[in-house]
């Protein structure tokens, strides 16, 4: 059932992008069938009522992306020139000096961060990280920005500077700093962006801001560009729906022209295993010119309408609550259904209810904050069952309402 909404939805979705019919589609041939690796493999498929987690292959590329990466990979091409092209077009889409299609938003971390250390000397990009000698090495952090992303600057062979405070900050630079790095779904923090940017700018030190996950809104790629970061990466395949291992670096003419230095297919650099496909770039592409054809406002009204789906269909369960939360944090700043019951009625715990959901058939996976603590920027708890919307396809919603109605139904003995 599951697998047949997709396919619906996608054959939907595909004449709506284009502006034809889903049987011109089909006679036309822009729906590839291809035989059911996942079933050949073994591999049981999901629906995604998490979000777009990297463990769960992020989001589903919009049919007018799939076709045209399916296209892509019919032709070989030089990729110097495709990833030269594509950076043109892609900057002028997103309002900045420049532009690179990278291996992911980690890569795009690892990418930059070369960038700013080598600035365009051949010999220093082949040396990194090993021999350091000569170079800036120092990267200033907020200690509350420090993350689970941090390797891709360590790659690079760089040493954090940690500060809290502004005047920390102000007190940092140095002749060894080489950037300054900003985590822009950080949750803590006292420098404002804007602050951040001044004192940088201050020491002609560039700034990177990572905004991996931060659209939509869609105005925030070109939001922290304007606002004068030199560098910020946004993940290809999350809200803007590419492939899952593409991602954007985008910013400064110089910086970017010295982070393709570093980058494959160049030899002898540290960005060479993280190699872009042709297939990679234009999907890329492809869904920035699909992801700017949408709205804020039509994609909040059909993810809220999604969640009062399944809100409807859990009415009648005792004790049980619902209402809809947006992070308050720049990350995935969408509508999801916060679900909240008495456990003493309801006999069953949020990461229980995930547990069941996620064996069952078909496997449903919850957002990872299901019974779990405050985090992400929404108002939950160790009592709620959080539900993300957005990564569902139509038809999905109803699925995830009943298997949570019977599992909360069984639960309160009704």
């Amino acid at each position: 059932m599951a697998r047949t909404n997709r396919r619906n939805f996608l054959t939907g979705a595909a004449a709506a992008g284009a502006g034809l019919s889903a049987k011109k589609l089909e006679a036309a041939g822009t729906v590839p069938t291809g035989e059911d690796y996942y079933a050949k493999l073994g591999v049981p498929t999901i629906i995604n009522a998490a979000g777009t987690y990297t463990a769960l292959t992020a989001s589903i590329m919009p049919p007018p992306v799939q076709a045209a990466v399916a296209r892509a990979a019919k032709h070989p091409v030089r990729l110097h020139d495709l990833q030269k092209a594509a950076g043109e077009y892609i900057a002028k889409r997103l309002q900045c000096e420049a532009a690179l299609v990278t291996d992911g938003a980690a890569s795009a971390l690892t990418l930059g961060t070369a960038a700013c250390m080598t600035l365009g000397d051949r010999r220093a990009v082949r040396r990194i990280p090993i021999d350091l000698s000569g170079l800036k090495t120092e990267v200033i952090v907020q200690k509350s920005h420090r993350y689970g992303y941090d390797h891709a600057l360590l790659n690079c062979g760089i040493k954090f500077v940690e500060v809290e405070t502004l005047r920390d900050y102000e007190a940092a630079f140095n002749e060894h700093t080489v950037m300054a790095h900003f985590f822009n779904a950080a949750e803590g923090g006292q420098i404002s962006r804007e602050d951040w940017i001044r004192v940088a700018h201050q020491h002609k030190v560039p700034c990177f801001n990572d905004a991996a996950a931060d659209v939509p809104p869609i105005a925030n790629l070109w939001n922290y560009t304007k606002m004068g970061f030199d560098l910020v990466t946004f993940s290809g395949g999350k809200g803007i729906r590419g492939p899952q291992n593409a991602g954007l670096l985008l910013g400064r003419a110089d910086l970017i022209a010295a982070a393709v230095q570093n980058n494959s297919p160049n030899s002898d650099t540290i960005g060479r295993g993280m190699k872009v496909s042709k297939e990679q770039i234009v999907g890329m592409v492809a869904a920035l010119d699909w992801f700017l054809t949408q709205t804020d406002a039509g994609m909040e009204t059909e993810f809220r309408r999604r969640a009062d789906r399944i809100a409807a269909q859990l009415k009648g369960i005792p004790t049980l609550e619902s209402s809809v939360a947006i992070p308050t944090v720049p990350a995935n700043v969408v509508p999801h259904l916060l679900i909240r019951y008495d456990q003493k009625r309801v006999k069953i715990s949020p990461a229980a209810v995930a547990k069941e959901l996620r064996q069952g058939t078909p496997s449903i996976e919850l957002n990872p904050l299901t019974g779990a603590k405050p985090g992400a920027g929404l108002p939950n708890d160790e009592n709620t069952i959080v539900v993300g919307v957005w990564m569902l396809q139509p038809g999905e919603d109803l699925i995830v309402a009943r298997r949570l109605r019977e599992v909360l139904t069984k639960a309160a003995g009704a």
